[in-house]
């Protein structure tokens, strides 16, 4: 099982960092809501889907006052150190490939900071159908999602060790299935959700058992229909 992974992931950590500083797309995100959309970054609702220890949810709480955290995750272990990073949150167990406990239009901001990259196909029409319902019409939407488009790794992978599902791959040694997507499938995927404001391409590099993999991510916005 996925949660099954993740959680001895977050026991162990290979991949994921437990560190509390955000990642630069979120303080690039947060500063884009500020400047080009002047959204006063207050009294704002953030949920923070697959939140681990919550540090990009956090970082953006504490740009103004009276802002509410609720974090999703399914690993005990990171909501652990969820709820000792913003005490004030909102932390549940549960997948976001189930339908969410969370009241219709009642969200501003939903981050999705490689999430759902693990959910099987089934999952994901549940996933998207439930931030179309929670989020709040013109609410904000912060995808970072894995890129297939030129990323050598993720298209070895795809033939190495393909999954059941299209453009996904198993890890190996870790056991995690991932979806990549192509920029045609991206914007494909939530197009009827919302407005893509902007949709950058960003590499990264990652460590794992002595290797070190170039990595390739979509990082875009999107706000939802009025």
């Amino acid at each position: 099982m996925q949660e099954d992974v993740w959680e001895d992931e977050y026991r162990n950590p290979k991949l994921v960092s437990l560190s509390n500083e955000p990642i630069k797309a979120i303080k690039d995100f947060t500063r884009f809501l500020r400047k080009e959309r002047a959204l006063e970054l207050s009294n704002l609702n953030i949920l923070d889907l697959g939140c681990g220890n919550a540090k990009n949810s956090f970082y953006i709480a504490e740009q103004g006052i009276e802002n509410k955290i609720i974090g999703i995750d399914v690993s005990e272990t990171a909501l652990k150190y969820a709820k000792e990073l913003a005490p004030q949150g909102n932390f549940i167990k549960h997948s976001i490939g189930t339908t969410w406990p969370i009241n219709d239009n009642s969200q501003d901001v939903v981050l999705d900071v490689t999430s759902s990259n693990s959910l099987s196909e089934n999952e994901r029409e549940i996933y998207l159908n439930e931030i179309q319902r929670t989020l709040k019409p013109g609410g904000y939407l912060f995808i970072r999602a894995l890129c297939k488009d030129g990323d050598a790794n993720a298209k070895s992978l795809l033939k190495s060790n393909p999954g059941k599902e299209k453009d996904t791959y198993i890890m190996p040694e870790f056991g995690l299935v991932e979806r990549v997507f192509s920029r045609e499938d991206l914007l494909a995927t939530y197009a009827p959700i919302s407005e893509m404001l902007y949709l950058d391409k960003e590499t990264h590099y990652s460590k794992f058992k002595g290797r070190i993999y170039k990595r390739n991510f979509w990082v875009g916005v999107w706000e939802k229909n009025r």
